[in-house]
């Protein structure tokens, strides 16, 4: 079948980013003829490869397949051409999701020193729930993902990585609740105002089933989508805050509280998707953790 290749390439970064508009920008070539070249494609291969609406796009099964066999192809094409070109710098794009407290706290190091290794390479972050990076890599709209684990929706088909260990910790501002010097069995937590993050992450998750498993219902009283304003309400005496403890530094307000049963510890894990090929970037940034 005799296809242009430019219109596989326009059909993968509309399917990549799920926006006409963002691919447009991206190919830096007008909306309309973004639009023009996902109806040729569509015709000639006689399927419709895009459910469009108003308020988004998504793939129809016979897109996410073409995809599958097209992201390969055009990072294949890509690294074959910087070989050729006679500079053996590394070019491409790295695709990689992580929560904000992962990117802030963990991640950001790791970016700046790929970054500084590898100039030439786009790097896209894109920011979700751990839950979330997880459903944009089942998607393949990610590369890579850096998630907290345990993560209900990080499947078989995923290989992960553990790249830290950590554990998630009360804390509170002693002048409001003066609780440093005693050790706290989990059912005391529950007459103080508990500040956590929001029912569709994986700390919420996570914290409702160590106290559903002593038989406790987790009641709180503040749920946000960050870590960092959990801290800053917590400094402020408006409750407890659980939060994981590579976040803490010294010399803050807030102390740890200490638990009779400290919670189960979790991890930070490296993910990528079983059946769908890195790019050379992507093989290059996990490299990075080999050592850990």
């Amino acid at each position: 079948m005799d296809i242009n290749l430019e219109l596989y390439k326009v059909f993968y970064y509309v399917a990549t980013t799920l926006s006409f508009s963002e691919a447009s920008r991206q190919l830096f070539i007008s909306q309309s003829a973004v639009s023009q070249s996902i109806k040729t494609l569509e015709k000639k291969l006689n399927h419709p490869l895009f459910i469009r609406s108003t308020k988004k796009v998504l793939l129809t099964p016979e897109g996410e397949l073409l995809l599958q066999h097209v992201k390969p192809a055009l990072q294949l094409l890509d690294e074959g051409e910087s070989l050729l070109s006679g500079d053996n710098l590394l070019k491409g794009q790295l695709r990689i999701a992580a929560s904000d407290t992962i990117c802030r706290y963990f991640l950001i190091d790791y970016l700046q020193k790929f970054h500084q290794t590898y100039p030439d390479v786009r790097i896209k972050v894109t920011n979700s729930t751990s839950i979330g990076c997880a459903e944009l890599l089942e998607k393949g709209q990610a590369d890579l993902i850096v998630c907290n684990c345990p993560n209900s929706r990080l499947g078989s088909h995923f290989q992960t990585r553990v790249l830290k260990e950590f554990h998630d910790v009360f804390v509170a501002n002693t002048d409001y609740f003066p609780v440093h010097t005693v050790q706290t069995e989990l059912q005391e937590l529950l007459n103080y105002p508990i500040l956590m993050l929001s029912p569709k992450s994986t700390t919420s998750e996570y914290l409702r089933e160590a106290f559903t498993a002593h038989n406790l219902k987790l009641l709180p009283e503040v749920e946000l989508n960050s870590n960092d304003l959990l801290l800053d309400l917590a400094r402020i005496g408006l409750g407890i805050a659980c939060v994981p403890d590579y976040m803490l530094k010294e010399n803050d307000q807030l102390t740890p509280l200490m638990l009779k049963e400290p919670l189960p510890g979790r991890q930070l894990v490296l993910a990528q998707h079983d059946s769908l090929t890195v790019s050379q970037a992507a093989e290059r940034f996990i490299e990075m953790f080999t050592s850990i």
